[in-house]
């Protein structure tokens, strides 16, 4: 009985303590992702496509003004699974591709694992995109208790098929602790938003309340192909006369994304767990530049490294809030959530069985939650070395923490490079670097280009129209 009474007291002087922000302890926390989204794509940033849930969480909770990501899918996935920049585990080059033989690394704590080793339970819907070539790459050998959804970068909404192959997965560990996939190819001609919608709704109904909840939402939408039931898009587009017929399916798969989360809220509501949840939102990347998405008012779009590819719409909403109601300008970046949940978990990575590689994020429960500092200056975009771009090397080229780190803190923050966006090194200081200009008209070192945003100006690199 004391010990007991003991463990009571010692948890309540953990959640008082100031030194952990007064942050709550192991909440539930719901990660969505949307799918190449456009930046203006939703109600609250003054687009007519309807997205009333997501209008409702952003304005009753905080929208991150200065979110940064990846510009391609993969990259960001990986850096947020890994809390590690992309040219750590070699997604500096883009997107996994079908057949690559490649993917997150395995040495790599991914964000589920250290989760779970502190108790979550932890379900993956959606999409994967991090590497399918061994079973050892697969999300349910990643720290997922369950995964539902597909293992590459997209596929059609009904046929659930990419290359003409079948990617619809239901993974999980039976009653004797076996890896079981099962393929679901009896889903055929169901729109797959719909089903991750109603799979998110199961796993909280069924979730047992003794242990805190990590919920991967990854939706496709509104990624391409441009696809969504024709009853549907004349609901949710008959109010865009001007529109055209694209851009009114894309309309619809925004909406529909934007019901299914409104309904995964209720669930939450449903099941008393809203008050012990954070929610966050984002998109992987910005929409694709020429397409029917909007990135207006940022320049350009996905796979660049202009605004409208690398800033993505994001908000938070939780009642653990403390300041609410609110546009945060603070900067952010998607490797920040691993540190965060990380602190909210109270893990101890020095205590676990796997060696946990240095992290890149920063903990921003601070600035989420209470308007603080988030702790940054700078975000580091990407980097190239010219011996990895020119050289065709069969798999990626990864760059080790004690590269990165020399090659990071050799720069000076009051060079001229970095005030005008690039983020430049070389191995002597006195010797100018060889310059060039890229396709985008950046001019870049020819041995390290590191492409950066700092806080106080980063509109000169990238810039908004």
């Amino acid at each position: 009985m004391i010990s007991e009474l003991f463990f009571v007291l010692l948890l309540c002087l953990t959640n008082l303590n100031p030194a952990s922000g007064n942050r709550p302890f192991r909440p539930n926390i719901i990660m969505i992702l949307a799918d190449d989204m456009g930046y203006q794509d939703v109600g609250f940033r003054g687009s007519d496509i309807l997205t009333p849930n997501l209008d409702r969480l952003a304005k009753d909770g905080v929208i991150l003004e200065n979110h940064y990501v990846m510009p391609q899918c993969s990259p960001t996935r990986s850096s947020l699974m890994s809390g590690r920049h992309a040219i750590r585990t070699g997604f500096w080059h883009g997107n996994i591709k079908p057949r690559e033989e490649w993917g997150l690394r395995l040495d790599e704590t991914t964000m589920t694992e250290m989760l779970k080793r502190n108790g979550y339970a932890t379900h993956g819907i959606g999409k994967w995109h991090c590497g399918l070539y061994t079973w050892q790459h697969t999300p349910a050998q990643r720290g997922f208790d369950t995964f539902f959804g597909l293992y590459l970068g997209s596929q059609g909404y009904f046929s659930h098929k990419n290359s003409g192959s079948l990617d619809f997965r239901e993974d999980f560990y039976d009653k004797d602790k076996k890896f079981v996939d099962n393929m679901r190819a009896d889903l055929n001609g169901k729109y797959n938003t719909n089903l991750f919608t109603d799979r998110a709704i199961s796993v909280i109904s069924e979730h047992d309340s003794s242990k805190p909840l990590f919920m991967y939402l990854s939706y496709t939408a509104p990624h391409g192909p441009i696809e969504a039931p024709k009853d549907e898009v004349k609901q949710f587009s008959k109010h865009m006369t001007k529109s055209d017929k694209k851009r009114k399916e894309y309309a619809a798969m925004v909406s529909i994304m934007d019901r299914g989360i409104g309904e995964v809220v209720d669930a939450l509501e449903q099941h008393g767990m809203r008050d012990d949840t954070l929610i966050v939102f984002s998109s992987d990347n910005g929409g694709v530049f020429g397409g029917p998405a909007s990135n207006y008012p940022l320049r350009g779009g996905k796979k660049s490294l202009q605004e409208g590819g690398v800033r993505a719409v994001s908000f938070v909403n939780s009642p653990l809030l403390k300041k609410t109601g609110y546009t945060n300008t603070n900067l952010h970046h998607v490797t920040d959530w691993y540190k965060t949940f990380q602190g909210l978990a109270r893990d101890m990575p020095e205590q676990a069985e796997k060696y946990q590689h240095t992290l890149d994020g920063f903990d921003i429960w601070d600035s989420i939650s209470n308007n603080g500092s988030s702790g940054r200056t700078e975000v580091l975009l990407n980097m190239r070395v010219s011996s990895m771009v020119n050289k065709k090397a069969p798999e990626p080229v990864y760059v080790p923490d004690s590269d990165y780190n020399q090659a990071k803190t050799s720069i000076s923050l009051d060079d001229e490079a970095v005030k005008d966006g690039v983020f430049s090194s070389d191995n002597d200081q006195n010797e100018p670097s060889q310059k060039r200009e890229n396709e985008d008209g950046i001019v870049a070192d020819l041995l390290f280009d590191f492409f950066v945003i700092r806080k106080d100006n980063w509109k000169l690199f990238s810039g908004s129209y």
